[in-house]
């Protein structure tokens, strides 16, 4: 790789290489910040290497990415930190349009439960053996996932019941 990386960074990307060279899709950086792509399916297997072996110990975050392409539209990113080596990294994986699933990082980091679930709500992305995998700020019979690029930016009208505008002149 000719990325200029930290020691510690380095490190994470060399063991990553040999350990997972199959399911290691992509390493780039852009902004300073180092981002990993990896293969959907060994997200559970990398995750718990990458905690228990290099120490990326805090989940920081978990979000969506609608890259609103044919091909793998969804992305789902893992904001980890090394507390021990004082390194951030982002691991990204990929998923199709049709019914977007991957497998739930809660029993590796606790912290990914209302993330998960965040990312479910607005964009549809299922987690497999999520503990309680349900709707965090939509009402759970809305059909809709909000942060989609296809989502309307005024939003459908009626599909949800909004308060009124004119006050009450009891």
């Amino acid at each position: 790789m000719s990325l200029e990386l930290s020691e510690h960074l380095q490190k994470t990307v060399d063991h990553l290489s040999e350990n997972f060279s199959d399911k290691l899709i992509h390493v780039y950086q852009s902004s300073g910040d180092t981002f990993i792509i990896v293969d959907a399916d060994s997200i559970l297997e990398i995750s718990k290497y990458l905690k228990e072996e290099l120490h990326y110990i805090f989940l920081s975050d978990v979000f969506g990415i609608d890259r609103y392409t044919s091909d793998e539209r969804f992305e789902v990113v893992y904001n980890l930190l090394s507390l021990k080596h004082q390194q951030r990294v982002f691991v990204k994986i990929r998923c199709e349009e049709e019914n977007p699933e991957v497998d739930s990082v809660v029993p590796i980091w606790k912290a990914a439960n209302w993330f998960e679930r965040e990312v479910y709500d607005m964009f549809g992305v299922y987690f497999r053996n999520h503990p309680d995998l349900r709707r965090i700020y939509m009402p759970e019979d809305f059909e809709y996932f909000p942060l989609r690029k296809e989502f309307p930016l005024l939003g459908i009208p009626g599909s949800i019941e909004l308060p009124s505008t004119t006050p009450d002149t009891d």
